[in-house]
């Protein structure tokens, strides 16, 4: 009798996480399904599971319209977000290792100042951010849109709850060796870091590929458009062309999809030894 309902919950178990994956990929299947169906099919009364034609042309037409430089905003994401994300490491994780190992009397008020900026709202620091931009001539450039978001108060206090449960044996027998704080910081700690590296990095990654606000404020031009201003610009007052919307949004999501694969194990380790929730 108990090997029945084991089986039982075993089968509601399964059953109801494949309920939530099926929940999970309509997202997915809607942009797959939307983004290679002519208009017609996607405004048309009656649903279809998926269009008779499926109109790859699509994505061709989407990389060849002269009005929307898809391409170049794909190119100008992934260097944005790939900078962004090193330099936010670099800066973040400094921060943390001297926060957690380096003695200093004033090292906690330091750490409860920077979670304090982390209550300030966005939209406080917006403009004076923006004038300060422009005011270096920084507008409708990568180093407008990348340097003020280098740092980030969350990516710190991450580090920081990772490094004081770092192993200090390591740390101690490289100092035997003779490494001070930065060699043992930059020979010992990082490749032993990991975890902590990858699940602040994909963080980091994704936060900046997804930012819309700043990038559409500072890239004024169309050659420094981001991918998610260009996705904008397929919805104005006068018209919405949703199939290439749609086929935008998925090509979009696609560089996203690959760094949390390639990443999800370390991810994963990360997320437990830093306390993130």
């Amino acid at each position: 009798m108990y090997d029945a309902w084991v089986k039982v919950g075993r089968a509601l178990r399964v059953t109801l996480l494949i309920a939530l994956a099926l929940l999970f990929l309509i997202p997915f299947y809607l942009l797959l399904r939307n983004g290679l169906a002519a208009e017609q099919d996607i405004t048309a009364p009656d649903w279809t599971f998926f269009p008779s034609t499926l109109h790859w042309s699509n994505i061709t037409e989407l990389f060849e319209d002269s009005t929307v430089p898809m391409a170049r905003a794909l190119y100008n994401s992934a260097v944005i977000a790939v900078l962004t994300t090193l330099g936010t490491l670099l800066l973040a994780s400094l921060a943390g290792y001297g926060l957690a190992r380096i003695p200093y009397r004033h090292a906690d008020r330091v750490f409860y100042a920077i979670l304090a900026t982390m209550m300030v709202p966005a939209a406080v620091t917006f403009v004076p951010s923006f004038v300060l931009v422009s005011s270096l001539g920084w507008v409708s450039t990568l180093r407008g849109l990348i340097v003020p978001t280098l740092f980030s108060a969350f990516a710190c206090f991450v580090f920081r709850q990772y490094f004081l449960g770092f192993p200090r044996e390591l740390e101690d027998a490289a100092r035997v060796d003779g490494l001070g704080y930065w060699r043992t910081y930059w020979l010992v700690v990082v490749p032993n870091s990991r975890p902590a590296f990858a699940a602040v990095g994909t963080i980091v990654f994704i936060g900046a590929w997804n930012s819309f606000l700043w990038p559409l404020v500072i890239g004024q031009d169309r050659d420094a458009w981001t991918v998610q201003v260009a996705l904008a610009s397929f919805s104005t007052s006068q018209v919405i062309r949703l199939h290439q919307l749609f086929v935008a949004a998925a090509v979009s999501i696609v560089p996203l999809l690959v760094v949390f694969l390639f990443f999800q194990r370390w991810i994963v380790a990360g997320v437990e030894r830093s306390g993130i929730d």
